[in-house]
Order: C-alpha cells, then sequence, then structure tokens
C-alpha cells in the first residue's frame, strides 16, 4: 500500500528483456536502505526488489504489467517516480494507492498557470470500465505515475491536475509533455462504491 507521495526520482541505469518479462536496474538514494522481495512503487507501478548490488537495485515487471502500464517505454537514463510502501504508524499525507495501475493516458495539454502548471490527460472512454469505477470525479483523487493529486474538471475520458513548483521539480512532471504516457490508477474508493451500486 502507498500513498502517493514520492520521494524522489529514481534513474533508469540498466534494462534486459528475460523472455516476456524486463528487468529494470535503477539507482536512487536510499539504495542501501531495500530489501530484496521489498515493494516499491515505480511510477505508480507497484513491483518486487529482486537484486540490490553496486549501488543499485533490480525489478521485474511481467508482460501484464508492461502491458498496461508505460514501464514498457522506458530508456536508459529516464527518470522514474519512486515511492516505498507505506508504514502503519504513519500520515497519509496523499490518498489509498495500491500500486496496481488501472491504464495508461495521453498529455494533451499543458497550461501555465502563473507559477503552478495544469497538465490535462486524456483516456480512452470506456463505459463498462466507468461503471466499474475508473473514472474520475471533481475534486476526487487520482494517481499519475504514483504522484497523488486532486482531479480538477473531469469529463468522460479526460481530467486536468494542477501541479505545484515542488512536484513539478520533484517528480517526473518535468519531463511530461503533450504526447507523454503516464500510468493512472483510479480511486479504489470509486470503485468499491461502484460495485457496491451492482449487487
Amino acid at each position: 500500500m502507498f500513498s502517493g507521495i514520492i520521494e524522489e526520482f529514481a534513474t533508469v541505469t540498466a534494462i534486459r528483456k528475460d523472455r516476456e518479462n524486463i528487468d529494470f536496474t535503477l539507482k536512487c538514494s536510499f539504495v542501501d536502505e531495500l530489501k530484496i522481495d521489498q515493494s516499491v512503487a515505480h511510477n505508480g507501478v507497484c513491483l518486487t526488489v529482486v537484486a540490490i548490488e553496486n549501488g543499485t537495485y533490480t525489478v521485474t515487471a511481467m508482460k501484464e504489467t508492461l502491458d498496461r502500464t508505460n514501464l514498457g517505454l522506458l530508456k536508459v537514463g529516464d527518470k522514474v517516480n519512486v515511492e516505498r510502501s507505506m508504514l502503519m504508524n504513519g500520515r497519509l499525507d496523499g490518498h489509498i494507492v495500491q500500486g496496481h495501475v488501472d491504464e495508461t493516458a495521453r498529455c494533451i495539454a499543458v497550461e501555465d498557470a502563473d507559477g503552478s502548471t495544469y497538465f490535462t490527460f486524456e483516456y480512452p472512454e470506456n463505459r463498462e470500465m466507468a461503471l466499474k469505477g475508473y473514472f474520475t470525479v471533481d475534486k476526487g483523487s487520482v494517481t499519475v505515475n504514483g504522484v497523488s493529486l486532486t482531479v480538477c474538471n473531469p469529463t468522460a475520458s479526460t481530467f486536468q491536475v494542477a501541479i505545484i513548483p515542488y512536484t513539478f521539480e520533484h517528480t517526473n512532471f518535468c519531463d511530461i509533455r503533450v504526447g507523454s504516457v503516464v500510468n493512472i490508477e483510479f480511486d479504489i474508493l470509486g470503485k468499491y462504491i461502484a460495485r457496491l451500486q451492482q449487487i
């Protein structure tokens, strides 16, 4: 379980394909604190640490994960938002994030907001998925590349988020442009409510 409060971004140092899987090796400041089998969210995707050596760590993404997320687009040198799992005695500063990315969205607009920045994202409109809770609501929560954010101006297939300068500088939002593909996780509370209405 995660909160969507990014600790920092890790840098991809190596990518190795292993049949249908991809091993990603990354470097960040807390490598020495990691343990094998630990869960770390990468752009919002919960992955297990499988190796630690020479100041780097490695995680494995399987085909299902690669098909559903933007991890398959990563290149050596790319920055990835990382967050270790939440401590049960800590504060929930963001919202409840599972690390189970629902789908990808594409950035369709970036607008200056006199100090902050508005990003607009678009995802495929799907009535069947919306009935299962895969949608955004105004002032609700959404996770974009692992970042817990508040939704603005949602439609059936788009939403905006406002990024303050600190978040822009300390996450890979600084690399997002029009056309960039991001991971999104819809709010789990909305999914449970939608399910309850169906039974």
